[in-house]
């Protein structure tokens, strides 16, 4: 079907905007690091690298304002307004979050999640590592199963809500699930996406598919970072198999092992795409950065959405300040 005069010189526009902001970009460093040159050709020997990295950090640190410090405030500010951003209504948006039934159940359905999906991804990453490093061919292997972080949560997403299509009894069912169940010798399957609370398991089974890949890799690059002398001191010693595995090799690997943990946390804590794309959040499944934005952009209740902003900060933050002090002692250590 082609395009309308009108919509071909749409897309030419946006395309030259697009076009114009990456090369306004690329000028902008460009002057940034003739001047950084430039000062510390002239600045005399004790200012050069002051001067330098003064001017090379400024610019990020002018874009972490704007693009981060500066909203937050923002956020924080209309989190204590109410919907309309007119009245000063104190914590009575923050009351709501944590008084009313609908939230709790939101706020539920998060904590299972944070619970379940970074577990279940870690888990299998750890098992898989285990397995595929003792296979021929294992680059292959571990490229296949790597190969789902190279796809969108929203792609994930499409692709597992075809593998849950359930149709009506009358009618073939084409849904992967719903042939296995049949062929299982479930005669009619249910519509997966709408049995709670199996449909929310169901959705973290997306997240795991696609984070488990991560997991594998950085966890296969720890264990095989773990001195031959300590394993070979363990087997002389009577260590074998899953014994060996538990009481040496996941103790030399703890810190990645909570370092994966942790970051997987974070990946689900925000999990907004996977929730929006296959159920919108009906049915039981809502999550917090879904309510978020159901509250902010589709009540159009700004107080609320940035309340639920604010505590989805809040439970992220632990998880990153833990995970940068993590990763600290690891590098002190080496």
């Amino acid at each position: 079907m082609l395009l309308s005069a009108g919509a071909w010189g749409d897309a030419v526009l946006k395309f030259g905007n697009t076009i114009g902001a990456v090369a306004g970009f690329l000028g902008v460093l460009a002057v940034v690091f003739l001047a950084a040159a430039r000062a510390s050709r002239g600045a005399s020997g004790r200012f050069a690298r002051p001067l330098a990295t003064a001017v090379m950090l400024g610019p990020a640190l002018v874009l972490l304002l704007i693009g981060l410090v500066a909203p937050l405030i923002r956020t924080v500010y209309l989190s204590l307004r109410s919907d309309d951003s007119r009245r000063f209504v104190g914590g009575e948006n923050f009351g709501w979050a944590f008084t009313s039934d609908s939230v709790r159940e939101v706020l539920v359905n998060t904590l299972l999640w944070l619970l379940v999906a970074p577990l279940a991804a870690t888990g299998l990453g750890l098992v898989l590592a285990l397995l595929v490093d003792r296979m021929r061919g294992q680059t292959v292997y571990k490229s296949l199963i790597f190969m789902p972080m190279a796809i969108s949560l929203v792609g994930a997403s499409i692709v597992f809500k075809f593998v849950y299509e359930s149709r009506d009894a009358s009618q073939q069912q084409v849904g992967l699930l719903s042939r296995l169940a049949i062929a299982a010798g479930w005669d009619d399957p249910p519509n997966w996406l709408l049995s709670q609370p199996l449909n929310t398991f169901l959705l973290m089974a997306v997240m795991v598919w696609v984070q488990t890949g991560f997991a594998m890799v950085v966890l296969s690059a720890a264990i095989k970072a773990v001195p031959d002398e300590v394993t070979e001191a363990a087997r002389l010693d009577g260590a074998r198999g899953v014994r060996l595995f538990w009481y040496v090799t996941v103790p030399m690997i703890r810190t990645t092992v909570v370092m994966v943990l942790t970051t997987v946390m974070i990946t689900t804590l925000k999990a907004f795409d996977i929730v929006r794309t296959m159920t919108g959040g009906n049915f039981g499944t809502q999550v917090l950065a879904n309510e978020m934005y159901s509250q902010s952009f589709v009540q159009f209740n700004t107080g609320r959405g940035s309340a639920l902003a604010v505590v989805l900060f809040l439970a992220v933050l632990p998880l990153v300040v833990y995970n940068i002090v993590q990763l600290r002692r690891e590098r002190a250590v080496r």
